[in-house]
């Protein structure tokens, strides 16, 4: 199933240059917030209450899972910021799944905790991880995270 995509926010140039991100948080409090911060930020958002929801979002679960065949029919995905800390599938395993699969591994995706562990922050970032951000975020990271994408 497909996670409910939130309502568009349009930007001055249309929709076509509006950003898509997909937030991943198992805390319903920090996905709203996150996802309020980001529709500030003039992104369209679709929100996942967990690491399994994304999988099955980008269409990386179930038996194509060894092909990493993402779902064809997901909107495109210009960044995935995503919880570490979350239960079945964490940050960490949501950011290899992503990194191995040839139709994803250039979407950057940021990892978030509020724990500040340096052995996960490496290998977060060693995974291929954008940025690994401390929680919770505020709209300043918010708005230079967005300022940084291609």
């Amino acid at each position: 199933m497909a996670c409910p995509s939130s309502s568009m926010a349009m930007g001055e140039n249309g929709e076509d240059e509006v950003i898509h991100v997909l937030a991943v948080d198992d805390d319903p409090v920090n996905l709203i917030i996150l996802e309020k911060l980001l529709k500030a930020s003039s992104c369209k958002v679709t929100a996942a209450e967990n690491g399994m929801r994304a999988l099955e979002y980008l269409g990386l679960l179930g038996d194509d899972d060894q092909h990493n065949t993402p779902n064809t029919n997901v909107p495109r995905i210009d960044l995935i910021i995503t919880d570490y800390s979350m239960p079945g599938i964490n940050g960490y395993q949501l950011l290899k799944k992503v990194k191995e699969s040839a139709m994803l591994k250039d979407v950057p995706v940021v990892v978030m905790s509020s724990e500040n562990v340096p052995s996960i922050i490496n290998q977060c970032l060693e995974e291929g991880a954008l940025k690994f951000m401390p929680k919770p975020l505020n709209r300043s990271d918010v708005k230079h995270l967005i300022s940084q994408l291609p």
